[in-house]
């Protein structure tokens, strides 16, 4: 049977407390996965970096940077989803942050500097379809989130 009880005052609110930045708050949700996936990806990438440079054709001089960003990157993601309130400021930085770096990935890619492979170009533009998409997501729950 279930136990009866009365409404309490985060009961009354309804769902302010979720889009205040509530742990049910979508952006929270948003910024959590972006920054655990960013830093899973960016170990892998440090870890995989003298053997992936031949197949990418991306020496690993530009892949331990870019691994080490992402480490950084995935810090302050989950530094930002952990206050109690995620200040608008905040995620608005990493809609653009985000932005910039599947611009600045695809521009990589068309750019010539790097003498990438076919598999390099695929994996540089899937990276800059993928930041741009947690940009997007972002950017829509930022908005919910208000």
């Amino acid at each position: 049977m279930a136990a009866l009880s009365s409404p309490t005052a985060a009961d009354r609110s309804g769902s302010a407390e979720q889009h205040a930045g509530g742990p049910e708050d979508p952006l929270r949700a948003v910024l959590r996965v972006d920054g655990w996936s960013t830093l899973l990806f960016g170990i892998a990438l440090l870890g995989t970096a003298p053997w992936l440079a031949g197949p990418l054709g991306m020496p690993a001089s530009w892949l331990v940077p870019f691994g080490v960003a992402m480490l950084g990157g995935s810090a302050a993601l989950l530094l930002i989803a952990g206050y109690p309130r995620i200040p608008p400021r905040l995620s608005a930085a990493v809609v653009a942050g985000n932005a910039l770096s599947g611009a600045a990935l695809a521009a990589l890619v068309f750019s010539g500097i790097l003498p990438l492979t076919g598999l390099g170009t695929v994996f540089l533009l899937s990276g800059a379809a993928v930041v741009a998409v947690y940009a997007g997501l972002e950017f829509t729950a930022r908005r919910r989130s208000r």
